[in-house]
C-alpha cells in the first residue's frame, strides 16, 4: 500500500500511488506548530478495503512524523510518500528565472 501526503495548495511533485482512481482521505495531517496541512492520497481499492484502518496505521504514523520533522525546514517538502518502512520526500524544483529581454526587442 502506498500513501502520499501532499501539502494543500500545491501540486504533487512525484508520481501518485498506482491505481486507476485515487481517493483523498477525510482526515488530513496537520503540523502541530503551524498551519501546514497535508492531504492524504491513496488508491481507491486500498481505501475501500475492509482492513484499511489496520493496514494503514503504521504508514500514517510515519507520515505524521515526517510532517513534524518538516517543520524545521519551513515545510519546503510539498509531497511525502510512504511504502512499507520508507518515507520518500519530493521537493519541488526551484523556479528558473527567465533571461532578460534584449533591449532591441522592446
Amino acid at each position: 500500500m502506498i500513501i502520499a501526503a501532499i501539502r494543500s495548495g500545491t501540486d504533487p511533485v512525484g508520481p501518485l500511488p498506482p491505481g486507476s482512481f485515487h481517493r483523498t482521505l477525510e482526515d488530513p495531517i496537520y503540523c502541530p506548530k503551524c498551519a501546514a496541512t497535508y492531504m492524504l492520497v491513496v488508491d481507491y481499492d486500498s481505501a475501500i478495503s475492509r482492513h484499511f484502518e489496520d493496514n494503514s496505521r503504521r504508514h500514517l504514523a510515519m507520515l505524521r512524523k515526517a510532517v513534524m520533522l518538516g517543520h524545521s525546514t519551513d515545510h519546503r517538502t510539498s509531497h511525502f510518500e510512504t511504502n512499507g518502512v520508507i518515507v520518500t520526500s519530493h521537493v519541488a524544483p526551484k523556479p528558473v528565472p527567465l533571461p532578460p529581454i534584449p533591449p532591441h526587442i522592446m
